[in-house]
């Protein structure tokens, strides 16, 4: 059973004792973009890199794409039946008690979170905030580095050398290094937390119309997050 399948079926299933019926034209779709917006910090960065993604996926794809970005709070069980959630960026990352719960038991039933570190302030906050908190909700060590021959790095385009490298790394919060790795959660044998450092929300963060400019599509490495995320 792929991920989408899962999350069909929990769309019909057990998450109906937690939520109303979903809208009609959520059926018509097999991706959405779902943000997750979280109290303690700036969750609304990057705020055209989501559409830029979108009509990559359009692009590439056949997927029918939902051409709207979703915000939903993480505390709102809601976020459960998203076939892929993204956050964002970078100051504290502190959960109360629902977004905790909910994140845990999204990630624990098959859930795909792409988590992007915006890098932009000094001390690293996002960064350390984020990773002590996964290591509460899913013990030390649980978020590690994947090898970049993962499948991830096959599953639509090759990127034979790993995670693409981004412009934005080195504007950071000072360690001064370009991190040639992804970390991730597994569970079950799937990446349940994708988790980067490379800031590639501010690189994807233009209009999609200027991307005729680019000698290379630079959204094509999301295009294989989205198929992982919805086929692993």
């Amino acid at each position: 059973m792929t991920r989408a399948d899962l999350f069909r079926l929990l769309a019909g299933g057990a998450a109906a004792t937690l939520l109303p019926p979903p809208a009609a034209a959520q059926t018509t779709y097999d991706f959405w973009f779902t943000r997750l917006r979280y109290q303690s910090g700036n969750w609304d960065v990057d705020e055209r890199m989501p559409l830029n993604v979108l009509t990559s996926l359009v692009d590439y794809t056949n997927l029918r794409v939902d051409p709207e970005e979703r915000v939903v709070d993480l505390a709102d069980p809601a976020m459960l039946t998203a076939p892929f959630c993204y956050m964002a960026g970078h100051k504290l990352v502190e959960f109360n008690q629902a977004e905790a719960r909910n994140f845990r038991t999204y990630v624990e039933n098959g859930g795909f979170v792409f988590v992007d570190d915006c890098n932009h302030d000094i001390d690293g906050l996002f960064a350390r905030t984020f990773e002590r908190q996964m290591a509460a909700l899913f013990g030390e060590g649980a978020l590690d580095k994947i090898p970049n021959d993962h499948p991830i790095y096959s599953a639509f385009f090759d990127f034979p050398d790993g995670p693409p490298n981004t412009s934005m790394e080195l504007n950071g919060w000072g360690d001064d290094l370009v991190h040639d790795y992804l970390k991730a959660i597994i569970v079950d044998g799937r990446i349940g937390v994708l988790y980067s450092n490379k800031d590639y929300g501010c690189e994807w963060d233009y209009d999609w119309r200027n991307k005729r400019f680019l000698a290379e599509d630079n959204t094509k490495f999301a295009v294989n997050i989205v198929i992982y995320a919805l086929t692993a």
